[in-house]
């Protein structure tokens, strides 16, 4: 063991000038803050190593002065390629003043260009990033102007078009884990994610290149079990033990048995967020989550659904997942981000962007900082700020449906939520709905074109991407419609039927969104009349979002009226409801075939102009379908063809 065990000064001289680092971590979960820290010292004192290469996946750092800020110093760093940030402002500044060449790609293509390095493949084909910033059409993910080579190219193969993302070798590993034996091999049982250690070890050592390996303890060879063993020692050259402040398990938590799934925390005991804009955006947001479907939440406000699904009782019935890897619990939040507890399992990053490229996700709930006419959003780039993309594009490209979230203004916005409204104390000083976002982190026009169902929801009101635009359809109580919101926007959204948003998001205590999602209430909204001859079905405000909501409704109607040996007249409230577009063909088609098995005639009515006029287009089969103001109407038509 004394052959591979060094300390963080020794192994920090094994970098050479004009090398290629690669670095384990994500926010501060296996961040080798040991073996940057004396990289870092060795330059200050002897102005070496000079021009290196620093290419990592996701964000390392505390925003400060941890993780990969450690090597923000002219001279070190020649060239920057990373996922993610705006958690190392450090080498940041150095991207933004062009003192560096610098790029900025998708987290997850960086993250399955390890493993295509180590495959010794040229690079990486995907489709991640089309006609965002990383598009060569729109700068192919460069920082700045001293950045001239072509990382990203475009290429057709069958008549589909993609990204090429440029591989090349790499010099020096600094990762991180928990244990290692004398042959080098080496545990993670204490760290919180695994995320690509195994990929970037093998990409190093495939490159000829020299892996170093941080860990907090050491033990005989032999001792650890080989099912437990994420990098083999094979792959291993050196090893670094480092002190308990330079190992913490992420860089908000010393250490949580909780975050390595080897004990479960109880998820009730979770104190409620406070009611407040944060809270108001996250409950809204809630209302989006399909039933037993897989779902990610996106840093920032999004993390905040995390705890309303635990206060609303949801989570059992939802998978939440975070890009390195997490998938099931609940996922931690601020400097623990990327962990998690009561996990289901935890897989190497690599393989989590497999799944979410693929189109495993059901729904992403993720961030949003400015949003233009078309539906683009920029997280990324804000003048001489830098945040990133992260894991951004990847998801927001490939989930099935996308929610993005965050307040309608920003920078001293003041809000008071109280008595079922919202009220605006004062507005925020920078406006985020503007004419043309100044990086397109996520495209709105190629969504639209995809038929991709994309909500963009604030605290005062809720917008739907349509293919003409941006489409307000929900507005908060109190909230006053021009001076609140079309004001303060730099475009002109679509209108036709602006509703208001469900007024328990703005009441104190739990909203019973179980109720809701799992549509435990259908026996009392779909009911027969006592002579079994009219079916009432009250679907005032229920969201009809997907496949499972239809079933559902179907399968209850089917329920009262298989058994029938009559056919009955069904009178429909549709006050509220809401039929998202993407299922509208699938709600009339089931709607279509429960007339032709059990109605008589049917009778529907609802208060909102656009609404009626929307279920005269949706049944289009019927000649003159019996579309009503209310109720009233809607009875008398069935009592008149009864007569």
């Amino acid at each position: 063991m004394s052959e591979k065990i060094m300390s963080a000064r020794e192994a920090a001289a094994l970098v050479n000038s004009g090398d290629t680092v690669t670095t384990s971590g994500f926010v501060g979960i296996g961040v080798p803050e040991a073996l940057l820290k004396a990289l870092s010292a060795r330059f200050m004192e002897e102005k070496a190593p000079l021009d290196l290469t620093l290419f990592f996946a996701a964000g390392q750092g505390d925003g400060k002065d941890r993780g990969l800020n450690h090597l923000g110093h002219e001279g070190l760093l020649k060239r920057v390629i990373g996922g993610h940030w705006g958690l190392i402002p450090k080498v940041g500044r150095l991207a933004t003043e062009g003192k560096i060449e610098a790029y900025n790609l998708p987290q997850g293509v960086i993250s399955h260009l390890f493993r295509d390095i180590a495959a010794g493949k040229p690079g990486t084909l995907t489709p991640v990033g089309l006609d965002t910033f990383v598009d060569p059409a729109l700068g192919g993910g460069r920082i700045n102007d001293a950045t001239t080579e072509e990382l990203v190219s475009r290429v057709e193969i069958g008549g589909d078009t993609h990204l090429f993302y440029k591989g090349f070798p790499i010099d020096v590993a600094f990762l991180r884990g928990t244990t290692a034996d004398a042959a080098g091999n080496v545990t993670m049982e204490h760290e919180a994610l695994v995320i690509d250690n195994l990929a970037q070890a093998m990409a190093t050592k495939n490159s000829g290149g020299i892996v170093v390996v941080q860990v907090e303890r050491t033990v005989a060879r032999g001792t650890l079990s080989p099912r437990e063993v994420q990098i083999p020692g094979a792959l291993v050259d050196a090893v670094v033990i480092a002190a308990p402040e330079d190992h913490m398990q992420t860089f908000a938590t010393p250490f949580s048995h909780a975050f390595t799934g080897q004990y479960r925390t109880d998820a009730s005991a979770m104190p409620a967020m406070a009611l407040d804009a944060r809270k108001v955006i996250a409950r809204r947001a809630a209302f989006e989550l399909p039933v037993n479907a897989v779902a990610n939440l996106g840093i920032g406000m999004p993390e905040g659904v995390a705890a309303v699904a635990a206060e609303e009782k949801l989570l059992q019935h939802i998978t939440l997942t975070a890009e390195p890897g997490v998938i099931g619990g609940q996922p931690a939040s601020g400097l623990d981000f990327g962990a998690a507890a009561n996990t289901d399992a935890v897989i190497p990053q690599a393989s989590q962007f497999d799944f979410y490229d693929g189109g495993g996700l059901d729904i992403a709930i993720l961030g949003m900082a400015e949003v233009d006419g078309t539906g683009a959003v920029n997280v990324s780039r804000f003048g001489p700020r830098l945040a990133g993309a992260g894991g951004f594009i990847n998801i927001s490209q490939n989930a099935r449906r996308v929610v993005f979230c965050g307040t309608f203004t920003s920078v001293a916005l003041q809000v008071e939520v109280a008595n079922g409204a919202l009220k605006l104390v004062q507005d925020g000083r920078v406006r985020k709905f503007v004419n043309g976002v100044e990086q397109v982190t996520f495209s709105g026009r190629r969504a639209a074109s995809l038929r991709q169902p994309v909500l963009y929801v604030t605290e005062r009101c809720v917008f739907r991407l349509t293919p003409e635009g941006m489409e307000l359809i929900e507005i908060a109580p109190g909230v006053d419609l021009q001076k609140d919101i079309l004001d303060q926007m730099a475009f002109a959204p679509v209108m036709n039927d602006v509703a208001q948003m469900d007024p328990r998001i703005f009441e104190d205590g739990p909203m019973g969104l179980a109720a809701d999602l799992l549509h435990l209430d259908l026996d009392e909204r779909i009911t027969l009349s006592d002579d079994t001859q009219r079916l009432f079905i009250n679907l005032s405000r229920m969201r009809i979002r997907n496949g499972g909501d239809i079933e559902q409704v179907r399968a209850r109607v089917e329920t009262l009226c298989a058994p029938l040996d009559h056919k009955v007249a069904a009178i429909v409230n549709y006050e509220g409801t809401t039929i998202y577009p993407e299922v509208e063909d699938r709600w009339a088609a089931m709607v279509n075939g429960l007339e032709d098995a059990y109605y008589g005639l049917t009778s529907r009515y609802s208060g909102s102009a656009f609404m009626r006029m929307k279920l005269g287009k949706v049944f289009t089969r019927d000649v003159e379908p019996a579309v009503f103001a209310d109720a009233d109407a809607a009875e008398e038509f069935v009592q008149k063809a009864r007569d």
